[in-house]
This record gives C-alpha cells, sequence and structure tokens, in this order.
C-alpha cells in the first residue's frame, strides 16, 4: 500500500506507534480486498446506514441562481445525519476482525463522534470520545447524543481547545493503548494507513453520484463541489471522478477574513503535523496558527495529505467561503428547498450558488450534501439573536 501521495502523507510518529499502524496496515491489506469483509460492509451500509443515498435536483435552489442546474448528494440521510458512517462502519468491522474492544475517536463538529457512538454501540464496543471545550459549547446537542448511545466524552481543554487538540490527546491514548484499542480518525487525514483507508471506506459517495447523474442526465456534471475540513466528504466525491474531465472545487472555511481555516487557498505551507506530511497553517517558525470557522468540522490547520497532492496536480481548485456566505446558504437552501444543510455542508452550497450564476443553463453542478444541520441550529441561532453574526 503507497504511503505517500507525491511527497505528502507518511507515517510522523513516535516508535510506540509504529508497531500498531503497521498492525493496521495489515490488516486493512489482507481484510479490505476480502469478499466476506466486503460483503458484510455493504450489507451494514445499505441495512443500517440507509446507502444508497439520492442525488436531488435542487429545481427551486437552482431556479432562484438562474444558471446552471445543482444537484445535491444527499449524505444527509444518511443514519447518523452525516457521511462519517461510511468511515465508522468501515473502520469498526476492521477493528472486531483485529479482536479490538476500545473505539476511540477525536471529533470537532460531532458527527464524527456520534457515527464511532454508534457503531461502538452496534458491535458492543467501549467507546471513548475526545472534543475540544469550544466545540463541546457549539455543538451540545451531538454531546448529549454520544453520551446516549453510551460513550464517554473526554472535554479537551489545551490549546485553541478545537479538534487539533481532540486529535493530540486522542493520539497519546492510542499510544498508550493501542493493544486492545483502535483509533477511528474520522477524517482522511493522519499517518498512513488512515488517508488511503478513509477515502476508501468514502468513495462510495462518488461511485454512487457517478452513476446516479448518468442515470438522470446522461451525462456527468460539469463541476463538483464539497466542503474541506480534513477531507474526507471531498476526497469520497472526487476520487471516482479523477479522470474524467471535470472541475472540481474544495470549498475550505474562510472565517470572518481574518481568523479562517483556509490551508490550501490561503496562506498554508508543507509542513508535519498529526502524523502526516501536508499543507498547513503555520507560522515563520513554524508554530501551528490558530485557526477560526464557524462550523466546528472545518476549523482544523491541516488538510488530508492526498487534497495537498491534488493542490500541485492542478486536478482540483481550493478555495473559501467566510461565514456569513455559508449562513446565508445555510438559510436559502432551507427555505428555497426545506433542506437544513449542516454548517459545513453550507460552504459547499453557498460557493456552488454563485458558480451557478456564472456557468448559466444547460451547465450541471454536483454538490455533496455531506450533513444535516440539526446539530447547528442552536449555534446559528444564538449567534443571530446575540447579533455576533448578521445575515444580510
Amino acid at each position: 500500500m503507497k504511503s505517500y501521495f507525491g511527497k505528502y502523507g507518511g507515517m510522523f510518529v513516535p516508535e510506540t506507534l509504529v508497531p500498531a499502524l503497521q498492525e493496521l496496515e495489515a490488516a486493512y491489506s489482507k481484510y479490505s480486498i476480502g469478499k466476506e469483509f466486503q460483503d458484510e460492509f455493504a450489507n451494514y451500509l445499505t441495512n443500517y446506514a440507509g446507502r444508497e443515498t439520492p442525488l436531488y435536483y435542487a429545481k427551486s435552489l437552482s431556479d432562484k441562481c438562474s444558471g446552471a442546474k445543482i444537484y445535491l448528494k444527499r449524505e444527509d440521510l444518511l443514519h447518523t445525519g452525516a457521511h462519517k458512517i461510511n468511515n465508522a462502519l468501515g473502520q469498526a468491522l476492521l477493528a472486531k476482525k483485529m479482536g479490538k474492544k476500545r473505539l476511540i475517536a477525536e471529533t470537532g463538529a460531532g458527527q464524527h463522534g456520534v457515527a464511532t457512538a454508534t457503531v461502538a454501540a452496534l458491535f458492543g464496543m467501549e467507546c471513548i470520545i475526545y472534543m475540544g471545550e469550544t466545540d463541546v459549547q457549539r455543538q451540545a446537542p451531538n454531546v448529549y447524543r454520544m453520551k446516549l448511545l453510551g460513550a464517554t466524552v473526554n472535554v479537551v481543554s489545551s490549546g485553541s481547545k478545537t479538534l487539533k487538540d481532540a486529535i493530540n490527546e486522542a493520539l497519546r491514548d492510542y499510544a498508550a493503548n493501542f493493544q486492545n484499542t483502535h483509533y477511528l480518525i474520522g477524517s482522511a487525514l493522519g499517518p498512513h494507513p488512515y488517508p488511503t483507508m478513509v477515502r476508501d471506506f468514502q468513495k462510495i459517495i462518488g461511485v454512487e453520484a457517478r452513476k446516479q447523474i448518468l442515470e438522470a442526465e446522461r451525462q456527468l456534471p460539469d463541476m463538483l463541489v464539497a466542503c474541506v475540513g480534513g477531507g474526507s466528504n471531498s476526497i469520497g466525491l472526487f476520487h471516482p471522478f479523477l479522470q474524467d474531465n471535470i472541475e472540481m472545487v474544495g470549498v475550505e472555511a474562510g472565517g470572518n477574513g481574518k481568523l479562517h481555516a483556509a490551508r490550501l487557498c490561503g496562506d498554508g505551507k508543507p509542513g508535519v503535523l498529526h502524523g502526516m506530511m501536508s499543507y498547513l497553517l503555520q507560522d515563520k517558525y513554524g508554530q501551528i496558527k490558530d485557526t477560526y470557522s464557524i462550523s466546528a468540522g472545518l476549523d482544523y490547520p491541516a488538510v488530508g495529505p492526498e487534497h495537498s497532492a491534488l493542490k500541485e496536480k492542478r486536478m482540483v481548485k481550493y478555495t473559501a467561503v467566510q461565514d456569513e456566505d455559508a449562513l446565508k446558504a445555510f438559510h436559502l437552501l432551507s427555505s428555497s428547498e426545506g433542506i437544513i444543510p449542516a454548517l459545513e455542508s453550507a460552504h459547499a452550497v453557498a460557493y456552488a450558488i454563485e458558480a451557478a450564476k456564472h456557468l448559466g443553463k444547460g451547465k450541471i453542478i454536483l454538490v455533496n450534501l455531506s450533513g444535516r444541520g440539526d446539530k447547528d441550529i442552536e449555534h446559528v441561532q444564538r449567534l443571530e439573536s446575540n447579533n455576533i453574526i448578521k445575515v444580510k
């Protein structure tokens, strides 16, 4: 299994973690290609998670844009409310094959924490979730869901108190307890083999979307759009289309303009964080910069290494959407289609709305609606009622 995407990726970890990652790579190589594993995984995706998800033509939204057709890949309709369950089921099945009894995970927006707690309950495993204190406050509904599912939520109060710090704590736990523990990383990042493994579990999104758009329109879309935090929903959509001549756009968090999490289209530079070489937001001394986004799931200073390689090969365009525009899209999709998107997904929707106006009639945009906005309603209501952010 390749451990690098160009010069990005690798396994930059303490020696104590190398045996655990080698064990994981060997198990993934052994089980993932087997018919028994694939059949079991497919069964859970279909009968438990709810695949395949629809590809929905958002006609009302498209009409408001007076331009290209906008299609939504409805990952928000999956069990637990986001694409995260795809990867969680795959990794939990693998952990079960490896004889692990304990799952740990990091989470920002809470959706991966919920997905991990869900599969732990399903398979009868102990579950520990690490979550930054800031994210615990803005994602209270998901924190309760995790606890309801039987997980222990460890609140991380160090550093920026967000996803970066949750990953630090989870890695410490993994290094100390890997004999009976599997670290279920939620995005296509971290040390090898996680970026490849997570991508493979998420590429069902693009496989389905490709088939569905050909059935609906008898042609491939002109543009693919997905938000990019760590990068799992976007690489899941993009990967099955990489051999096609299609414009692909990854949308990062533009924050408030000054503080942001735009690594690939902002001032990010190659560096090492959380076991991988990738683009990072760092100062001239190599210290990690503070990041900010209205959406907890995009508030991360690094990005999955395959995205860094795709940027340098110019196979994917990376851009950023600011909080205010994401909130406008959050409201517009809700009021025009009756679909409340996750704030992460709203960044992709915001870009697609503007792109549809410029592409014009006869063009097709396919957006990965990676999650639903139930988790964000209280956060948005609080921001707007306190006049912290105003939607004009």
